[in-house]
């Protein structure tokens, strides 16, 4: 809360972009030096990476590191589109708040964009087998995907603000 009080560029970015809420992706360059907590997580979210990249078993030249680090407070009826982040390699978002009915993250086959055959999937069919897959993460999730995959935040249909912070690694 104090962070998007004192921080004019990222409203101001935020209501640019018309983002709904508040967001430090257009404005806090480095979140550790914002507050010591930002850089205690980015220590445990470099240690989840490291761990990440081995258990999906990614061939690295060198370790990855924090490119990217910032804030979203999506108010009641905001939400993001669906998107990818270019030139990363893991992307992820920490959830510090998440209030009933503010949606989730629903991650998308990434053959649908690029008009490629995609059958639906039977009722039963496995989640990884799905076409799309929502999670709804409780505050403390971490969830971490490759930066390809095409994701979107849902409209936040609570009455309160949705708290959460992303980042992305190369």
């Amino acid at each position: 809360a104090r962070l998007a009080r004192e921080d004019k560029d990222g409203r101001d970015w935020a209501a640019r972009k018309r983002y709904i809420g508040y967001t430090s992706f257009g404005s806090v360059r480095d979140l550790t030096q914002a507050d010591a907590v930002f850089a205690d997580l980015k220590t445990l979210l470099d240690q989840q990476v490291v761990s990440y990249t081995r258990q999906v078993e990614m061939s690295l030249s060198k370790p990855l590191s924090l490119q990217s680090y910032w804030v979203n407070v999506l108010d009641p009826l905001g939400g993001h589109s669906g998107h990818t982040h270019p030139g990363c390699v893991v992307s992820g978002t920490f959830y510090v708040a998440m209030p009933p009915d503010s949606g989730g993250l629903l991650f998308e086959d990434p053959r649908l964009p690029l008009m490629m055959n995609a059958p639906g999937r039977q009722a039963h069919a496995r989640p990884d087998r799905q076409i799309s897959a929502s999670v709804v993460p409780a505050p403390g999730t971490l969830l971490l995907w490759e930066s390809w995959l095409r994701h979107e935040v849902p409209v936040n249909l609570s009455q309160d603000q949705r708290i959460s912070i992303s980042f992305n690694y190369a």
